[in-house]
């Protein structure tokens, strides 16, 4: 009996998720831009080294120019003979100093990074000086004189909910809903110099996070006012133009349905 070739190939095949973390400062971006350095280029690379034949990764989320990740998700097809642990450590053997992979999990045939995801947390890291501190600000955005986190903290509870960020960034296709939901958000007081600001949604703009937090800082500042911000998430009436410098993000954590759990509807931004 002969047996068709590609269906026996794609019986070989396995799903994987790979959760991965990288600082970004010498990346542009998460997203593949030909041959310019990037996050999904040096992964998928790494991918064909050992056999992976699929035209692209998916990732949970395209991180901007700058932007680190701690724990970033991507799913992949590929066949692969040995265990996950295997698998992590010969993409790491293969992969810059700057991009790992943390952990790789064998999941459902019809996994998807992006489209399974309920929700993304990303922290963005700030710390107060009046001068600049080098070590210090490849991941943090230093400001001076320092803010009130209870003033902080008062203004952001605005961003909860569910509102047209139109005001706050671009979806990632055009004419694509700029809608979003706010799950939680807030600012964490780290030592006492440093705050971080927590925020989780079911999807993310670009730069969306770094737009939130620029106003914030401009209220604390005294430039911006709570009534602008109200407007400007109630009505998507811009307020003060300015985003928050990209190395103080990170992509913090993805969070998917619990094992047999299934989502009502897999939502596509």
């Amino acid at each position: 009996m002969n047996i068709d070739s590609s269906a026996e190939e794609s019986v070989l095949v396995e799903r994987y998720k790979f959760t991965i973390s990288y600082k970004g400062t010498a990346f542009s971006g998460f997203q593949r831009q030909g041959r310019t350095r990037t996050v999904q280029l040096e992964l998928e690379e790494a991918l064909r080294k050992l056999g992976w034949k699929e035209e692209s990764i998916t990732g949970a989320g395209r991180t901007d120019s700058g932007v680190h990740a701690a724990g970033q998700v991507v799913s992949a097809g590929m066949e692969w003979h040995h265990g996950e642990e295997q698998l992590r450590n010969a993409l790491n053997a293969a992969l810059p100093d700057d991009l790992a992979v943390l952990k790789v999990e064998k999941v459902k045939r019809d996994f998807n990074a992006r489209y399974d995801a309920l929700s993304r947390t990303y922290h963005y890291q700030i710390y107060f000086s009046p001068v600049r501190l080098p070590l210090r600000d490849e991941f943090s955005w230093r400001i001076w004189p320092a803010l009130d986190i209870e003033k902080l903290n008062a203004v952001s509870r605005h961003f909860m909910g569910i509102h047209d960020f139109r005001a706050f960034g671009s979806p990632p296709r055009k004419n694509h809903s700029t809608v979003r939901e706010i799950i939680r958000n807030g600012w964490e007081q780290q030592s006492e110099d440093a705050f971080c600001f927590v925020i989780e949604a079911n999807a993310f703009l670009y730069h969306m996070v770094r737009r939130i937090v620029f106003l914030q800082t401009a209220f604390g500042q005294g430039s911006v006012t709570e009534e602008e911000i109200i407007r400007a998430v109630r009505y998507g009436i811009d307020a003060k133009p300015g985003l928050a410098p990209a190395r103080g993000l990170q992509l913090w954590q993805v969070r998917y349905p619990d094992p047999g759990e299934e989502r009502e509807t897999k939502r596509i931004y």
